[in-house]
């Protein structure tokens, strides 16, 4: 399960708990979008638990897309690293 908690003071971020499942990413992506394109969006992944495979491509394309990734887990930023890498 994930939980999603939104703060806004200059930048938007987001802070996720638990678990970035499939089903998940299109919320997040929605939740993006729904940001006007002038804000800098962060997720704070501090709390995150467990992802997949379907969540690492999504946080590489939010790098991509100049979306920051805070407090992301060294597994996590390895993973990440590596898919760039594959391409």
């Amino acid at each position: 399960m994930l939980r999603i908690r939104r703060s806004a003071n200059g930048q938007v971020v987001f802070e996720l708990s638990g678990r970035i499942g499939p089903e998940d990413i299109p919320e997040l992506e929605t939740l993006i979008k729904s940001e006007a394109d002038d804000r800098h969006i962060v997720l704070d992944l501090k709390d995150v638990t467990l992802v997949g495979q379907d969540a690492i491509a999504f946080l590489e394309r939010c790098e991509a897309n100049n979306i920051k990734l805070k407090n992301c887990a060294a597994y996590i930023r390895e993973w990440i690293t590596r898919q760039r890498g594959g391409r």
